[in-house]
C-alpha cells in the first residue's frame, strides 16, 4: 500500500509539473525573431514599437536596465530645433508625455499653473495631438515602459553583447549574436541602437572615432577649432593653469593638457566631453544633499577657484526647470560638469575600461557639485543657493538619485554609404533618399583643455553652428555598405561627420531614426532583399503613412 501510494503521488508531480518541451524552452539560451535589436535607447524602443506594428516579431536586446537612454536618464529639456519636423513615433512619445502631465496627480511637488505652458506645443501647432518637451526623467522612462508593455515587446535586459566573438556571419550578413551571459539571438534583421555602436563594430563594419579633417568632407566647422568661441563655454579672462599661478615650472593643474595644439582644420582622435543630465531638486521634502564623493580632493577644481577670482557669476545659467521643482542641469562655462579630455578612449573601450570612465565622470561631477556647496574659495552667495539644491529622491531611486545613463555625446560613427557632412545639414548639398529630418544647430561640446602660447588656459572644440532650415537625413547614412553587411541597420551611430553629428545627435532624431530603420528592416525581410536595396518609393509611402517628416 505504501509503494502504491508513493507511485501515485509520483504521477501526479509529473502530470502537474513543465512537460519535456516547456522544461526545454524554460532553459533555452536561444532566442529568434524577424529583427533583433540591440540597445536600450529611445531609438531602440521606437524600432521595436515599428516592428511589431507592421506585423513583424521582434526581440530587445538590451545591456541596459532602464529604456530610453538620455531620455529618460536625465535630459528632460529636450533639444528639439524646429518642433513641426519631428513625427512618427517620436512626436507620440512627446504628445504622451502631454497627456502625463495634463494630469492632476503628475504634479506633486508644485502646481501645473505655477509651472505654466514651458515646453508645451500650442493648439495651433498640434491641434489634437499637444505635445511636452520638457518633463522629468521617471514620465518619459513610464512612457517608453508603456510602449513596451502595449506591443508586448520582449526584452532582454543587462545583456551584453560579446564583442570579441558574439557575432556570427554568413555570406555577408549577421545570422546570429551571442551575449556575455551565453544567450543566442537569431534574426533576419539587426538594429544597432546604441551609443557605442558596439554591435556595427563587432559585425566588421568600419567607423570613424575622433574629428576628421576640414579637408576630408569639404568642411569648415569639422576638426580643431582653437580661438573659435561660438558659446560662452571659454575663459573670458585670463586664467594661469599652473599649480603656482604664472609658474610653468610649478606644472599643471589637473585636467590641463600638455599637449602642443594643432593647426585649426586639422582632424584628432579627440572627441566632444561627456557628462551626466543631472536632475537637481531645490525641495527640502524631495532633496538628497550633495556629499562628498570618495577621493574628493579639492584642488582638481582650483581651476574653477580662479574663475570665481576673476568675476564669473553664471553658475545656474543652465539649471533648466522641469516640472515639480527639479532641474535638467547641463554644463555652462568654462569649467562645468563637462569632463573634458577624460573620454577619448571610451567609444573603443573594453567595458570593464568604460566602467571605469563613467566612475571617473561621477566622481568628477560629484566632487564638483560638493566643492560648490562647501569650498571656501567659491563665492558666498554661490555657496548659499547651492546648498538649496541636490539629488531627488524621487528620481533614479535605484542608483541614489544620480542618473544612469551618461551623456555620450559621440562615440563610434559609421562609415556608410552616404557620410553625413555639414554641407548636408547647412543646405548646400542635396540629401537623396531622405527617412527622417534634424533642425538643431551644429553643436558639438569642447574636446580638449591646452596652454596657449601666451601661457594662459584655454577649451577648444565647442562649436554652434544653426542651419537656416531643417534639413534631410539619407537612408544611405543608416546602412553599412554592402560588401562590410547586408542585414544591419546604424541608426544611433550613423554615417556622419564629427561636427555634422553635433546636430544629428539629438534624441528626437534617434527615436526618427530609429523608426525608419524598423520600417525598412520589414520591407528587407519581405522583399528578401539586402538593406542597400530596398525599395526607397516603398520606404518613403510607408514612412509618409506613419506620419513622418522627410523633407520641407
Amino acid at each position: 500500500m505504501k509503494k502504491y501510494l508513493v507511485y501515485l503521488i509520483a504521477l501526479i508531480f509529473i502530470a502537474s509539473g513543465p512537460s519535456c518541451s516547456e522544461k526545454q524552452k524554460e532553459e533555452s539560451t536561444d532566442y529568434t525573431a524577424d529583427v533583433i535589436v540591440y540597445g536600450g535607447t529611445s531609438a531602440a524602443v521606437t524600432a521595436a514599437v515599428q516592428v511589431i506594428k507592421s506585423g513583424k516579431t521582434v526581440l530587445v536586446v538590451s545591456p541596459d536596465k532602464h529604456l530610453g537612454g538620455l531620455s529618460s536618464g536625465g535630459l528632460g529639456f529636450t533639444d528639439t530645433g524646429n518642433k513641426s519636423v519631428i513625427g512618427g513615433l517620436a512626436r507620440e512619445f512627446y504628445h504622451r508625455l502631454y497627456q502625463h502631465y495634463d494630469k492632476p496627480e503628475a504634479w506633486k511637488w508644485q502646481k501645473k499653473e505655477e509651472y505654466g505652458n514651458k515646453g508645451q506645443g500650442t493648439p495651433a501647432m498640434d491641434g489634437a495631438d499637444r505635445t511636452m518637451w520638457i518633463f522629468e526623467p521617471h514620465a518619459a522612462e513610464q512612457v517608453f515602459e508603456d510602449f513596451v508593455k502595449e506591443n508586448n515587446i520582449k526584452i532582454y535586459r543587462d545583456e551584453w553583447l560579446d564583442r570579441k566573438g558574439g557575432v556570427e556571419k554568413k555570406d555577408g550578413k549577421i545570422v546570429s549574436i551571442k551575449t556575455l551571459s551565453g544567450k543566442t539571438f537569431t534574426g533576419k534583421m539587426f538594429i544597432d541602437a546604441t551609443y557605442e555602436g558596439d554591435l556595427m563594430a563587432a559585425a566588421g563594419v568600419k567607423y570613424h572615432v575622433g574629428r576628421e579633417a576640414n579637408s576630408v568632407y569639404n568642411e569648415k566647422w569639422n576638426g580643431v577649432q582653437a580661438g573659435v568661441f561660438q558659446h560662452g563655454h571659454y575663459f573670458k579672462k585670463n586664467i594661469s593653469p599652473y599649480k603656482v599661478e604664472g609658474d610653468p615650472k610649478s606644472g599643471l593643474l589637473p585636467y590641463i593638457s600638455d599637449e602642443k595644439i594643432a593647426e585649426n582644420g586639422s582632424g584628432d582622435n579627440k572627441i566632444q566631453a561627456y557628462c551626466f543630465r543631472m536632475c537637481l531638486s531645490a525641495n527640502p521634502d524631495n532633496r538628497i544633499p550633495f556629499e562628498k564623493p570618495a577621493g574628493y580632493d579639492p584642488a582638481k577644481y582650483e581651476l574653477l577657484s580662479r574663475v570665481y577670482k576673476a568675476g564669473w557669476t553664471e553658475t545656474f545659467d543652465k539649471y533648466d526647470p522641469i516640472p515639480n521643482k527639479k532641474t535638467d542641469t547641463n554644463n555652462h562655462g568654462p569649467f562645468s560638469t563637462d569632463f573634458i579630455g577624460q573620454n577619448y578612449d571610451y567609444p573603443d573601450a573594453t567595458y570593464e575600461r568604460r566602467k571605469e570612465i563613467i566612475k571617473e565622470h561621477e566622481l568628477y561631477q560629484k566632487g564638483l557639485m560638493y566643492f560648490l556647496t562647501n569650498d571656501p574659495s567659491v563665492p558666498a552667495d554661490v555657496r548659499k543657493e547651492m546648498s538649496q539644491w541636490g539629488l531627488p529622491k524621487d528620481e533614479f531611486k535605484d542608483n541614489g538619485g544620480w542618473p544612469h545613463q551618461i551623456y555620450v555625446r559621440e562615440a563610434r560613427r559609421m562609415i556608410g554609404p552616404t557620410v553625413m557632412n555639414e554641407n548636408h545639414t547647412l543646405g548646400l548639398t542635396k540629401v537623396e533618399q531622405p527617412i527622417g529630418m534634424g533642425s538643431y544647430a551644429l553643436d558639438a561640446h569642447n574636446a580638449q583643455r591646452y596652454v596657449k602660447a601666451d601661457g594662459f588656459v584655454q577649451n577648444e572644440g565647442d562649436i554652434g553652428v544653426h542651419p537656416k532650415t531643417p534639413y534631410s537625413i539619407s537612408y544611405a547614412s543608416i546602412v553599412p555598405k554592402k560588401e562590410e553587411c547586408q542585414n544591419l541597420f546604424v541608426p544611433v551611430c550613423l554615417s556622419s561627420s564629427h561636427i555634422a553629428y553635433g546636430s544629428i545627435r539629438m534624441e528626437p532624431v534617434f527615436m526618427i531614426l530609429g523608426q525608419s530603420a524598423a520600417s525598412a528592416a520589414v520591407q528587407a525581410i519581405d522583399a528578401n532583399v539586402a538593406v542597400q536595396d530596398v525599395d526607397y518609393a516603398k520606404l518613403k509611402e510607408q514612412l509618409l503613412k506613419d506620419k513622418q517628416k522627410l523633407e520641407l
